[in-house]
């Protein structure tokens, strides 16, 4: 959005807001919290998505496209059930979300064409297929909603939570060429802990408490949130002149930011929205005491406020090392992977938290209103390694949607008899982004690139056929 010459100056100044609670460095770069009206509501039948996100490459035949019929070097150990679809199952792993299956739209033919993380984990979360010197140009599918919905209620146009985890300290959660002020707003700081290098149990329990609240929430000993708004005002009124006759279009923009962080701060409904200890102990068993569970929680909440885009990010982490990418090298410590999927932080976690959030959205009224999709990048070979895991695997793959507009009680698309290779037409993350966007109402829309020329939100990918 365009700054308002006109408008009042902030309320703090950068001397202040560093001075101010534990803002920080974090404050400088709260992305895109302009509390301004976004410059239009779309018609789509999603106001709100939920992104789950499990970057590693989650295997597929262990989940949800399992193949009992295949030999054991294809299977593995781990059976299939049934679901409440007829005829339909799904992996031993999955059997909340095998009993919420009719409220699904599972998706079996997810395929591209590489097997390679970064370029994949680039192409999943942008829509755009880019090569290796362009992973961090393209912006995500959040950042695209945030440039073009703006903020809503206060809250950032697109949360990740936590917004860490992330492979070999690489951000591929990036606003691109649309600008940092569209990257995501990630609850769990700017600080990367570094899944590789601290020291791990080898097998941790999944029950580990995870402090959520963002930092930028947090006031210094003896700043008092009434203690703020008093000096809130008193910084207008001696900032008026200065700032007026000084500003220029940089700063005016990290200013914007600043006042931004002092909403976070003084506005009681946005601090509760990130406050998962106000639910009861029954709300917080249903989506399991774990990390992944209370990450989910977390986005229901944010939904709940407003949030337009929240992205539920579990994917590398310090306490369970590389969670999907389970190749059962002897670096990883990881077991055989018909093991490590029975692992209370691995699928049954993943199990718990995605039905535990589905069923807790429609309870409230809130899962027509708001898409739920998980993605990762990649599926797993077909055929378990020698070492006992699984590898790379671009030609197919699971993933599954709800709420929003979307069919369910559905399986689109099918695989061989070994998992390897879609046998109905594949689709790609360039379609499963134009899916998504198409719900929100903003398939069609344009954007300005650097030369200010109109450019489309998505390059290539088409709607999937019998998913809205």
């Amino acid at each position: 959005m365009t700054q308002n010459s006109n408008a009042s100056p902030p309320l703090f100044n950068r001397r202040d807001v560093l001075r101010v609670g534990s803002l920080s460095v974090g404050a400088s770069v709260v992305p895109g919290l302009d509390l301004a009206a976004a410059p239009f509501e779309p018609a789509g039948s999603a106001k709100s998505v939920i992104y789950l996100w499990l970057g590693g490459g989650v295997t597929h035949i262990d989940s949800f496209d399992p193949k009992p019929e295949a030999p054991e070097e294809i299977r593995g150990e781990l059976t299939a059930i049934s679901t409440r679809l007829p005829g339909v199952q799904f992996c031993e792993t999955m059997p909340r979300m095998a009993s919420i299956a009719d409220d699904l739209a599972v998706l079996r033919s997810y395929s591209h064409d590489s097997n390679s993380h970064l370029p994949s984990q680039a192409y999943t979360l942008s829509g755009h297929k880019v090569g290796r010197n362009e992973l961090f140009d393209e912006p995500n599918l959040g950042s695209v909603v945030s440039h073009l919905l703006g903020p809503r209620n206060g809250l950032p146009a697109y949360i990740a939570v936590p917004g860490i985890t992330r492979p070999a300290n690489l951000n591929f959660f990036v606003g691109g060429w649309l600008g940092a002020e569209h990257a995501p707003f990630c609850i769990g700081g700017r600080d990367l802990p570094d899944y590789r290098k601290r020291e791990k149990s080898t097998n941790p329990s999944p029950n580990i408490e995870e402090d959520l609240t963002p930092k930028e929430l947090e006031l210094l000993p003896g700043v008092t949130l009434n203690r703020l708004n008093r000096r809130a005002g008193l910084r207008e009124t001696l900032d008026q002149a200065l700032l007026r006759g000084e500003r220029d279009g940089t700063v005016a923009a990290a200013e914007g930011q600043f006042q931004s962080a002092l909403n976070l701060l003084t506005a009681t409904e946005i601090r509760d929205a990130f406050d998962i200890s106000l639910e009861s102990s029954a709300t917080r068993d249903e989506y399991g005491q774990t990390k992944i569970g209370g990450r989910c929680l977390m986005a229901r909440r944010l939904v709940e406020a407003g949030a337009r885009w929240v992205m539920v990010d579990y994917g590398y982490d310090p306490d369970f090392g590389n969670l999907w990418d389970n190749h059962c090298a002897p670096v990883q410590k990881q077991p055989h992977i018909s093991k490590m999927c029975k692992r209370g932080y691995h699928l049954p976690g993943v199990d718990r938290a995605f039905a535990g959030l589905i069923t807790d959205l429609k309870q409230r009224g809130l899962l027509e209103s708001t898409l739920v999709v998980f993605l990762t990048e990649f599926g797993r070979t077909p055929k378990i390694n020698p070492r006992g895991g699984r590898d790379h695997w671009g030609a197919a793959g699971s993933l599954f949607f709800t709420g929003g507009g979307v069919q369910t009680g559905q399986v689109i698309g099918a695989t061989d008899k070994t998992a390897a290779y879609p046998i109905t037409r594949p689709y790609t993350p360039g379609d499963v982004a134009a899916t998504i966007f198409e719900t929100l109402g903003i398939r069609e829309a344009r954007l300005r690139d650097a030369q200010n020329r109109p450019v489309p939100v998505l390059d290539h990918g088409k709607v999937i056929d019998g998913l809205l």
